[in-house]
């Protein structure tokens, strides 16, 4: 099935997980409507985050010939992005204040968007590229669990941002050389392949620990809070 070029804007696999995450999660949390409603506001989010990044990229990615992405492929145009974008940043916030995020979980989505697009638009080329992995999918479930007006478990905010910092330095590896070439410099691209490929798998170690480690001490998960 062939996906629109609006969705495929939007880095439609990684979203999509992201969203199927946070529904399973919030599901333990709130109602199926509830959740339902939780998760559309952060899809609206990933759409800000992904047509900001392909518009930032769209020269760099036109040079890599990324043909796959649709404004490089004229599937779709820059006008329309630019057009959607505000429009779609402003559903965000006002989906996000009508679902049970309400005031503080909406607070704490709008911070971690914020800190996904000073990655794109700068954070990327820099040392501190890891940072907005962190940051943004630590806020992830700290938003999650506002709506039961509960502090997410600290085990559990460890597992969102380890394993999103690991997918960090795996996702860059394959356009590695071209990023360099074109000056962007974030952490991966600075220590190479090898060490990237070594620092994904250590996250990815410290995560399973994590959960492994704080489940044999049953840890509270996402028990009750409806």
């Amino acid at each position: 099935m062939r996906v629109p070029p609006l969705l495929r804007a939007i880095h439609f696999g990684p979203a999509l997980l992201v969203c199927a995450v946070s529904f399973l999660t919030a599901l333990h949390l709130e109602s199926v409507a509830g959740a339902a409603e939780v998760t559309v506001a952060l899809f609206c989010g990933q759409c800000v985050v992904g047509w900001t990044n392909d518009l930032v990229d769209v020269n760099n990615d036109r040079l890599a010939e990324r043909v796959k992405k649709p404004l490089v492929s004229g599937d779709l145009d820059a006008r329309t992005l630019q057009i959607l974008l505000p429009i779609m940043a402003v559903l965000t916030v006002g989906v996000s204040l009508l679902s049970p995020l309400h005031l503080k979980g909406t607070a704490l989505h709008v911070a971690g968007l914020l800190s996904a697009t000073l990655y794109n638009v700068w954070l990327k080329r820099t040392p501190l590229s890891f940072v907005p992995y962190v940051v943004s999918f630590s806020l992830l479930p700290l938003a999650l669990y506002s709506t039961v007006s509960r502090r997410a478990p600290l085990w559990l905010v460890v597992a969102f941002a380890t394993v999103a910092c690991s997918f960090h330095f795996l996702n860059v590896i394959k356009d590695l050389e071209v990023d360099r070439q074109q000056g962007i410099l974030g952490l991966p691209q600075r220590v190479g392949k090898g060490p990237s490929l070594g620092i994904a798998g250590g996250l990815l170690v410290v995560a399973v620990l994590d959960i492994v480690f704080m489940r044999s001490h049953r840890a509270p998960f996402l028990r009750g809070g409806k």
